[in-house]
């Protein structure tokens, strides 16, 4: 059973234990919360600074019993330094170009997400997703999201081929990444790394 913490600005709910969908036999609880939608932006600031995350309305964070394995990192993207291993990653990528366009759902977004679904997550509780779920988990926001879409560099002046797709929100101190997804025919370009890695440069 669902349980109700009120307090006096948000209504704070923890979930019933499920099976983990990252270590097996244990289980996993979460703390929760729907953003406002009169200050939403700055509700998700605050919470995101404490380890929530976002999904839609809804601030989230692990608030599991006997496990603190999952954490929500942060980094100072000007301290970070790149491995050797990241920066052949970030080289082997530069002909990408990157496009920061409205969250707004698009049929392009939605059958390269359904091609990684298949080939990363076929078991997952998204495999199922239907274009009206992705319109929702893009477009039903309170707070400042927008999508990075990554594309190869066309020759003809166009938009070159979509390859990877990031969710993201745009923070009072930063940038937080939603979700990201990208084509599972591409193994050699690393994309979900060079996606993350993109984000600190």
């Amino acid at each position: 059973m669902t349980q109700h913490f009120p307090t006096r600005q948000l209504r704070f709910f923890l979930t019933a234990p499920s099976p983990c969908p990252y270590l097996p036999e244990r289980f996993e609880r979460k703390v929760f919360a729907h953003l406002p939608l009169s200050d939403g932006a700055a509700v998700n600031d605050s919470l995101t600074a404490v380890g929530f995350r976002r999904s839609q309305n809804i601030a989230y964070r692990p608030a599991c019993e006997a496990c603190s394995a999952c954490v929500s990192a942060r980094i100072p993207a000007s301290d970070y330094i790149f491995s050797r291993a990241e920066r052949k990653i970030l080289n082997r990528n530069e002909d990408i170009e990157r496009h920061l366009v409205e969250a707004e759902a698009t049929m392009e977004q939605f059958d390269l997400l359904g091609r990684y679904l298949t080939a990363s997550h076929a078991n997952g509780g998204m495999a199922e997703m239907t274009w009206p779920d992705y319109v929702a988990m893009v477009e039903d926001t309170a707070v400042r999201t927008h999508i990075i879409e990554y594309r190869t560099r066309s020759r003809d002046g166009g938009p070159g081929d979509l390859i990877a797709c990031a969710l993201v929100d745009l923070m009072n101190d930063g940038l937080s990444l939603v979700y990201s997804f990208y084509d599972p025919g591409l193994p050699r370009r690393s994309l979900g790394s060079y996606v993350i890695l993109d984000h600190v440069i």
